[in-house]
Parts: structure tokens; C-alpha cells; sequence
């Protein structure tokens, strides 16, 4: 039986995904605990949202695993998504903006398969600096935070292509990157035939980042159709953000980064976000946590307000009712 979902602009679902098991190092498993202590659910609450807190799934931890060296920790992540997407499923039905607290990049799998369960067709819009599209026969690391956009577009390890019944869980056309920067070779081939739509750091800089952050949205249908952000810290400057898994040169500054985002948690259509690749083991005063929870209250923020905004009024050259016209 179809579900209709009643959107609740005022609600947050808070979702904590423990887990590094897909991650090129340990630590991220800790990112929710850390963010949920830097105050962030009272935060919201203080801007006007009422927060649901469904819990943290179970910790799902980062190993070697030197035995599956094409993909790393597979039965781990597997196991997480299935508990994160039973609860991602009951917020999503909720009506509620889920917001997941990774993590690694993986769990973005299992809020989108809650999605799914009541969307037919969910868009993602990817910020972060890499792709994200290898696949177990092109990777280099056998990590799986390395292909989380590839398994999610069909490519991959039949455990996670399949991990939504019907492949692909979002189509290629219906997938934006948002300030890409690095690539494999494999990628670039990859991403050089697919309708992916992608808009680089340097392009972001180029055409300045709101312009860029509008173009993301018309890219990915934003208007049409419900769809999730999946926020990538790396995607941050070192010197700006540098508890980060994968720490790099380049990178989108702070400030750049907060416009973007701003911009794409005020629309009406998203449906949901996780926040991956905090590292707390790499942020031993806490400023990184504090940062972050910044972020996202301020953008959080913007929505409700942009939410609770009058429609626009009626063009002046709108046709006059019929008593008008005979006054």
C-alpha cells in the first residue's frame, strides 16, 4: 500500500552511523558521538526544530581485512546499512529532514534506501572532492569509500549493488558531483561516457560559488524531484578542516563551502543529508566538532527560515477576476 508522506519542515530526524569499516583509517566511527557532544541537537532545537533522535545504529569498525583486498570490511558495511536503513526508513515516513551523522561515506547507501522505500525516484547531489567511482576491479585501495558513487549507480560488488532490491538506487542521470577534485584515471574514463553531471572546484571558483550552487540544483532536478546531500568534510581546505580521513592540498575554502551548503540545505525538496569523513582522533580540541555543528546549524537555520517565507505574490499583469473587469 502507498505511503504519502506529509513533509514537516519544522522536524529533524537525527540518525548517528558509527561507522569506519569502509574508511581509509580509523576514528570516523566516532564522529557522531562527537558531533551529538558539541551540542548539536540542542542547537537545532534552539533554532526552532524539533529533533527526533532515532539513536545510533551499531559501531562497525575499519580493519585491514587483507583477505577481500578488492573490497575491504564488505560483510561490516553491509551489516551497518541494514541497521541504519530501518531507521532511516521510519524518519524518512516520519516526514521529518533525516540527517545522518557518519561515518564513512558508505552509510549514504542506507539513507537512501530508506528513501526509497517511499520515493520512487531519489536524485543525490554528491559535495565532495573525489568521485567516488571506482569500482573492486579499478580500485586501487580496495577501500569501499572509494566507490560509495559507483555501487550507488549499479558498478560494483553485488552485495551493495543489490543492497536496494531494484539496481540502480539512484540513476547516473540523476547524480550531480559537487566540487570535484581529485580522480582516478579509471574515474575520468568513467565519468568522461556517463551522463553524470559534475561541476569542479575550479569551476565553482570560476563562476563564483553561488552561481555554481544554483547550477548544482538545476543539474539535479532539485525542483522536480525529492533528493539527498551527502557532505564529504574533505571537501574542506586543509587549512581550514583538517580532521578529515583523506587530508589533501586544493580543496574548497571554508567560506566556500558554507555558501554552497547553505544553498542546498535551504531547498524544499531535499529530502535528507549525512555529514561523513570527520575524524575526532584527528581533532584533539574539539574545534573541528565545534566547527562543524557551526555549519550545520547555520544552514539548518537558513532552511527554516527560507521554509517559513511567504510565496511570492502574484505577477501585477495577472488577469482581473470578472467583478474586477466589470467595476
Amino acid at each position: 500500500m502507498a505511503v504519502k508522506i506529509v513533509r514537516q519542515p519544522k522536524k529533524i530526524a537525527l540518525i548517528g552511523a558509527p561507522s569506519s569499516a569502509a574508511a581509509f583509517s580509523a576514528g570516523s566511527e566516532k564522529a557522531p558521538a562527537a558531533l551529538r557532544a558539541a551540542g548539536l541537537a540542542e542547537k537545532l532545537q534552539s533554532a526552532g526544530y524539533e529533533v527526533v533522535d532515532y539513536g545510533d545504529c551499531a559501531p562497525r569498525l575499519f580493519a585491514d581485512d587483507e583477505e577481500h583486498r578488492r573490497a575491504r570490511n564488505l560483510p561490516a558495511i553491509v551489516a551497518g546499512l541494514n541497521d541504519l536503513k530501518t531507521r532511516a526508513e521510519l524518519a524518512v515516513k516520519s516526514g521529518a529532514l533525516v540527517l545522518v551523522l557518519g561515518g564513512d561515506c558508505a552509510q549514504v547507501i542506507g539513507l537512501l534506501t530508506g528513501a526509497r522505500r517511499y520515493y520512487k525516484h531519489v536524485n543525490l547531489l554528491w559535495f565532495d572532492r573525489d568521485a567516488d567511482l571506482n569500482t573492486p576491479a579499478s580500485t586501487p585501495s580496495g577501500r569501499i569509500d572509494g566507490m560509495v558513487v559507483a555501487h550507488i549507480i549499479g558498478r560494483g560488488a553485488p552485495e551493495l549493488v543489490r543492497f536496494w532490491s531494484d539496481a540502480p538506487l539512484v540513476r547516473e542521470p540523476d547524480v550531480t558531483l559537487f566540487g570535484l577534485e581529485r580522480l582516478d584515471p579509471p574515474e575520468q574514463e568513467f565519468l568522461a561516457k556517463s551522463p553524470i553531471r559534475h561541476i569542479d572546484a575550479a569551476n565553482v571558483r570560476s563562476s563564483g560559488v553561488g552561481k555554481a550552487a544554483h547550477d548544482a540544483l538545476v543539474q539535479v532536478h532539485a525542483d522536480a524531484r525529492e533528493f539527498v546531500l551527502h557532505l564529504d568534510t574533505d571537501v574542506i581546505a586543509l587549512e581550514d578542516f583538517s580532521a578529515v580521513n583523506v587530508p589533501g592540498s586544493g580543496g574548497m575554502s571554508f567560506d566556500e563551502v558554507r555558501t554552497a551548503f547553505v544553498e542546498f540545505a535551504k531547498h524544499k525538496n531535499l529530502l535528507g543529508l549525512d555529514v561523513a569523513q570527520y575524524n575526532p582522533d584527528k581533532d584533539a580540541d574539539g574545534s573541528g566538532a565545534a566547527k562543524l555543528v557551526d555549519l550545520l546549524v547555520e544552514a539548518l537555520s537558513a532552511r527554516l527560515e527560507a521554509l517559513a517565507a511567504p510565496a511570492a505574490e502574484p505577477a501585477a499583469s495577472a488577469e482581473l477576476s470578472s467583478s474586477e473587469t466589470t467595476a
